[in-house]
């Protein structure tokens, strides 16, 4: 339910969060936008359907098409190959005129870590060493050409099923546990493990504009930063360079709202990635920024500026 207190602004507008109902980002958007517009609804893609015949988007009786804009916040409980058809489905409301904030087709070459990798290295942004393959025992060989790697599946957030692997392991343990991982993700997708001075960083832009910066700390003997391991948010200053690269970064994708995971290593900034969805934690832990509410008013001022 939308709080009584608000005063809406923009009483005429319907705008959407396309989330998870009751989790904790998607209804802090919700409720910024609620704030604008009086009008509140989450929206979980698992209970869409779409009506090809007739161009329409139904979710819970209401007509997704009928509305003014939907905001995504988050396609799954958990990233998974099928997020790309639900992402596919809310092209059908695009294309009936609906603003989608960042639109579908952009946020689905991200959803694939592949997908974003590729584009990313295309535009000559660094990354860590990165390896790709099918082949057992090609990926046996890059993780003792490159020492201490990280397998990462090609779907997953908050480094869930990454697995850290060292070419000190016996051969026929290192050969199971690829054999392992690929029988559960079917690609290797290894990147170098570097060495990070106790976290990294997390650049946040809204409209191609840079907002802020938070860290992300590692807990002692961690070898990941994610707060799903411990690891806390921090306030941060990113250098110049860091910076510099980040902006280049989310220009590739031109995302309304993204998160880039950089790390200032030895060897200069690199990026890990361009987030699909952005995070609102980090800003919100570490600096006191409740970015919700400056992504609802850039979504309203978007709105306005077509109309």
């Amino acid at each position: 339910m939308v709080p009584t207190k608000l005063s809406p602004r923009h009483r005429d507008l319907k705008i959407a969060v396309v989330g998870i109902p009751g989790k904790w980002s998607s209804e802090l958007l919700a409720d910024a936008l609620a704030a604008h517009t009086g009008f509140k609804l989450i929206i979980d893609l698992g209970e869409v359907s779409a009506d090809l015949t007739n161009n329409r988007l139904i979710y819970r009786g209401q007509d997704l098409t009928e509305l003014d804009a939907l905001v995504i916040k988050k396609a799954a409980t958990r990233y998974h190959p099928g997020m790309i058809d639900r992402l596919e489905m809310l092209r059908i409301a695009e294309a009936q005129g609906v603003k989608v904030f960042s639109s579908a087709e952009k946020i689905i070459r991200l959803v694939d870590r592949l997908s974003c990798t590729v584009a990313l290295r295309q535009a000559d942004i660094p990354m860590p060493q990165t390896l790709v393959t099918e082949n057992l025992d090609a990926a046996l060989e890059a993780v003792h050409s490159l020492g201490e790697v990280i397998l990462k599946p090609l779907f997953s957030t908050k480094a869930k099923g990454m697995v850290l692997l060292s070419a000190q392991t016996p051969l026929k343990k290192l050969r199971e546990q690829l054999f392992d991982f690929q029988k559960e993700q079917g690609f290797f997708y290894i990147q170098q493990k570097i060495h990070l001075p106790n976290q990294d960083l997390g650049l946040m832009f809204l409209g191609g504009q840079y907002q802020g910066t938070y860290a992300r700390v590692n807990q002692k003997h961690a070898w990941t930063t994610s707060t799903e391991t411990g690891g806390k948010y921090a306030p941060a200053e990113p250098q110049a360079e860091t910076l510099a690269i980040a902006e280049r970064a989310q220009a590739v994708f031109k995302l309304d709202f993204t998160t880039v995971d950089m790390a200032e290593t030895a060897d200069g900034p690199m990026c890990f990635e361009v987030s699909a969805f952005g995070g609102f934690k980090g800003a919100y832990d570490a600096l006191g920024i409740n970015i919700a509410e400056r992504y609802a008013d850039y979504v309203i001022q978007q709105l306005q500026a077509t109309k």
